[in-house]
């Protein structure tokens, strides 16, 4: 099955004995690295309970269309916004009839209604009702609107009949949820993208630091997340929002930064140093404000730990992207710097840019960069840093081994 790394998948449950099924599908589609969330009607409730699906997936269960409690926390709208995939199982007659219909005046008919995301169903009822004309009629009309039907099956049913209308297995409905999805550029593999400035200590008020936004390395982990990644932010200090699906790992110093990154490096397939790590901290860090006293203050500064450096030297390595955040255009030896930076710290990428263009870079939402290989070098004009980072996830995926 393809991984579902990041995918959010809605679960409606409706009223029927193949609700029990409904539980094995959840974890089928968790192994694969699914988020589910569940929404039952009140027929699923007296087949299954709404603890037991919380317990499985991990997430409230939600049961009414107009609760107060519910809306505040997520809305029914917000809800069909989140999911990537409505899936109905087991769908009954009833629900089939509703959906072909238009009708919403319960909480599952109504976030199908609302939702722009690919709706399945798989059907589960007696044979008698499934070869009902009205059932078939209802099943092609929702064909006919792009809706998936998965299944039903033929078999043994719990009223005794043996026919069509049995549930599919929830292994192939969790297969053929898979397959509705475009398996992402790095689907199963997991990510680190370091992203922000860093802040060094000169007493409990003051501090030394640079002028990164952290709009590349959170643009980049949004592409990452995109296209299927676990993936991880390590961020430094700044006032983004941290992206959806992402987990984020705020640090404050170069050291901080590195640390998390070294713990989480294990098991990593990427890392991406997009953070402007300050290359000096100051020796002594301290305890109280300095007075302003003399005309002058001298502060002993040493180096700080090389983070992707560290990263690259790894024995099982990631592939490994610096960034070089340079004041020289490709005419000044921009190519040359970022080249030089591959080379001595044995990277497979090096991303760079000239930041003393107010227009890219820092702050700025937009961006143009230079990527450099061992090899060869390719310029990316002028463009916006969402747009820039999704190209950029792209290229770098297309080079990692598989």
């Amino acid at each position: 099955m393809p991984p579902l790394a990041n995918k959010r998948i809605l679960l409606g449950v409706t009223g029927g004995i193949a609700a029990y099924k409904s539980a094995e599908i959840i974890r089928r589609l968790q192994d694969v690295g699914a988020n589910v969330r569940v929404v039952m009607t009140h027929a699923a409730t007296q087949f299954i309970t709404p603890l037991t699906m919380q317990a499985l997936s991990g997430n409230p269960v939600h049961l009414e269309l107009l609760d107060t409690d519910a809306e505040a926390a997520m809305g029914h709208i917000e809800l069909a916004r989140w999911a990537d995939v409505i899936l109905v199982a087991p769908a009954s007659a009833d629900f089939i009839a509703k959906l072909t219909n238009g009708e919403g005046g319960d909480l599952l008919s109504a976030l199908c209604l609302a939702s722009r995301s690919p709706l399945a169903i798989a059907p589960a009822m007696n044979q008698g009702m499934w070869r009902n004309a009205s059932t078939q009629h209802n099943i092609e009309q929702l064909r006919g609107r792009g809706i998936n039907i998965f299944g039903p099956a033929e078999g043994s049913q719990a009223c005794g009949d043996v026919g069509p209308g049995r549930m599919s297995e929830p292994e192939d409905i969790a297969e053929l949820t898979a397959d509705l999805f475009e398996t992402g550029t790095l689907a199963g593999k997991k990510v680190i993208i370091t992203a922000g400035p860093t802040r060094e200590a000169i007493d409990p008020v003051r501090y030394i630091s640079n002028h990164s936004s952290g709009k590349m390395g959170y643009a980049l982990a949004e592409a990452a997340a995109e296209a299927g990644a676990e993936t991880i932010l390590i961020s430094g200090p700044v006032s983004l929002t941290s992206p959806d699906r992402v987990k984020t790992i705020a640090v404050t110093s170069a050291q901080e930064m590195y640390d998390a990154a070294l713990a989480e490096a294990d098991g990593c397939q990427l890392f991406i140093a997009s953070a402007a790590v300050a290359d000096y901290r100051p020796v002594q860090v301290s305890e109280q404000k300095i007075k302003k006293a003399a005309d002058s203050l001298t502060i002993e500064m040493v180096k700080n730990p090389d983070i992707v450096s560290a990263v690259a030297a790894l024995q099982n390595r990631p592939f490994t992207v610096g960034f070089a955040a340079e004041t020289a255009t490709v005419e000044q030896g921009l190519e040359l710097h970022a080249r030089g930076k591959l080379e001595r710290k044995n990277l497979d990428l090096v991303i760079a840019n000239d930041v003393s263009d107010r227009t890219i870079g820092f702050n700025s939402d937009d961006n143009a960069v230079l990527v450099v290989e061992m090899k060869s070098s390719e310029a990316i004009p002028k463009i916006n840093k969402s747009i820039l980072a999704r190209q950029l996830i792209a290229k770098i995926a297309a080079m990692i081994p598989n």
